[in-house]
């Protein structure tokens, strides 16, 4: 498929998601709070996962951090080697969120997500993972819906992340247990006082 014809069906599947005016209110209030709220449900994820004193799922932790971060990086990276445009910035249907009109390729928001699904998955988290994958998936559709990104952007940010988790792979069985048992360390000492009243695992 040509350049331009992959462009024309990008925009053809945004104008059949997108909200227009005649959409109700509170639709639009539900999109934006999944669009902007549910990111939150990644740090509170990581933050669960950490202090289950579970090795693994520590592990697990520390590497879907490191994926999503690998990741946002190349995001930029890409937005600087090409840069696309918003559906607003084209005058292409409406916009319910306000967002900066900077490259729209890859979504930051569906790759924060995909990085850390890809990782779920790898390491047998299949509840976890999939949990995490219906709530990018419903991020997706909003940040869509409002009008602030493509369906591409959202295909574009599983593919980072699908690239970056890969790439990262051999690096991490080396390190990763070795910076598991540093943080861990870190964690005990900077925590000593709450895990000695049994605030907190060790």
């Amino acid at each position: 498929m040509a350049l331009n014809e992959l462009e024309a069906l990008n925009r053809a599947l945004f104008l059949a998601i997108d909200a227009t005016p005649s959409t109700p209110a509170l639709g639009i209030a539900v999109a934006a709070f999944v669009a902007n709220g549910l990111i939150w449900s990644i740090p509170l994820l990581l933050i669960g996962l950490w202090l289950s004193a579970d090795t693994h799922r520590r592990e697990t932790a520390l590497r879907g951090c490191a994926v999503a971060l690998v990741a946002l990086g190349a995001n930029q990276l890409i937005g600087l080697a090409w840069s696309h445009p918003r559906p607003f910035m084209i005058g292409l249907g409406h916009t319910f969120l306000a967002h900066a009109p900077d490259s729209s390729f890859p979504s930051d928001h569906a790759t924060v997500f995909a990085a850390l699904c890809v990782t779920l998955f790898a390491q047998r988290m299949t509840r976890l993972g999939l949990a995490t994958f219906a709530s990018g998936l419903a991020v997706a559709w909003a940040r869509i819906f409002l009008g602030v990104h493509f369906p591409l952007d959202m295909i574009g940010a599983a593919g980072v992340a699908v690239a970056v988790h890969i790439a990262l792979t051999p690096a991490w069985r080396h390190a990763g247990p070795r910076l598991t048992q540093w943080a861990v360390a870190i964690h005990r000492r900077v925590f000593a006082a709450p895990i000695r009243l049994g605030w907190l695992r060790p």
